[in-house]
């Protein structure tokens, strides 16, 4: 006897991706964008052809897709489209030491930020998109939603930036995290926007 089964009401009830699984990009040179993610994200090709390429660090079976199409130009700032992608390392130290990695291999980022929740740093891929590694400053979403309430970013709803061999030194040289990771104020007549590299 066959069992029947009964889907949820999704009228009655949310129902949610259960994660966010993967992000593919179209690439006018193949081998230059799978050679530049593998690097940034110490990466490993779970498949790959002449056309694309999976690319993945954990237990996911992909997390970035590489499509070629040799003829694409790149996106300019103007048009619309996804602004980035992020990807969050455990501590601050693992953060920093890829930082440092990524600049002896000549990639580095095109601004960093401390957003409050984050400290983060925004790379360019080979074809213009934005890739931010960040650390979560907090450990938990109700830390997160305090920060927010607390109206600080009201006042700065970007971030402060900050230097990341500056930081680095701090780091290694003991200071406490909380003063490390803290968001500095802005300087009195400052607008956020100001904060913003693109």
């Amino acid at each position: 006897m066959r069992t029947t089964r009964s889907l949820p009401d999704a009228t009655r009830e949310a129902i949610r991706p259960a994660k966010l699984a993967h992000v593919v990009l179209r690439t006018s040179d193949l081998q230059r964008s799978r050679a530049w993610y593998l690097t940034v994200l110490q990466a490993r090709p779970s498949f790959e052809n002449e056309s694309v390429c999976f690319l993945s660090y954990d237990e996911e079976h992909h997390r970035i897709g590489l499509i070629a199409q040799p003829a694409l130009a790149v996106r300019g700032e103007s048009q619309a489209g996804m602004d980035h992608m992020a990807f969050t390392y455990a501590s601050l130290g693992e953060l920093l030491a890829t930082h440092r990695r990524l600049k002896a291999e000549g990639i580095t980022p095109y601004w960093t930020i401390n957003h409050g929740p984050t400290i983060s740093l925004y790379y360019k891929d080979p074809d213009g998109n934005r890739l931010e590694l960040q650390h979560d400053v907090f450990e938990t979403a109700d830390e997160v939603q305090a920060f927010f309430s607390g109206g600080a970013y009201r006042e700065n709803f970007i971030g402060v930036k900050f230097d990341p061999e500056d930081l680095t030194a701090r780091y290694e040289a003991g200071e406490a995290m909380e003063r490390i990771t803290s968001r500095p104020l802005l300087q009195p007549g400052t607008d956020p926007w100001e904060m913003v590299v693109f």
